[in-house]
């Protein structure tokens, strides 16, 4: 198989994810999940999906539609397409699985997947994390990943626009 191939087939629709979740979850993998727009990928971004992984056996990744973007970010985000950023993430070696969803929050895809683990960044209480309640009434438990300092894809926006 082609590297190609394999990279496109870590990017996964809903239905394909429900079926890949049922065989890793028949032979004991422990699912992390994580999800984000993940518009410029940055340092910041591979600091915590590096540190998710290595929290479970298999790393899922929830990806903010091209639509969900803009209602939470604004017109002129995102800048690359879902298209093109989910590609990126699947080059990951510590990415198993890229979906894409259309909704604000990742809820009814972390309904679906129901991850050992959920992962958000540390600007977040885990109280507050979209689907911390799924994920502990199902046994899991949710895990905060310090942000890397001064690193955000806004503020790299930022500084871009400045130059």
């Amino acid at each position: 198989m082609k590297a190609t191939e394999r990279i496109h087939q870590k990017i996964f629709t809903l239905e394909d994810i429900k079926r890949q979740v049922s065989r890793w979850k028949l032979v004991s993998k422990r699912i992390v999940f994580t999800n984000g727009c993940f518009d410029i990928l940055h340092a910041g971004h591979l600091d915590l999906l590096s540190k998710a992984a290595m929290l479970g056996d298999v790393m899922v990744v929830g990806l903010n539609s091209d639509a969900s973007v803009r209602r939470l970010k604004g017109s002129e985000r995102p800048v690359n397409d879902e298209h093109f950023r989910a590609l990126l993430l699947a080059h990951l070696q510590m990415v198993d699985a890229v979906v894409v969803f259309g909704e604000d929050t990742p809820l009814d895809l972390i309904t679906l997947v129901k991850p050992d683990v959920l992962v958000k960044g540390g600007d977040y209480r885990a109280q507050d994390i979209v689907g911390y309640q799924e994920v502990m009434t199902g046994g899991g438990h949710v895990e905060i990943i310090p942000l890397v300092e001064g690193l955000s894809t806004s503020a790299l926006i930022e500084k871009i626009l400045t130059l």
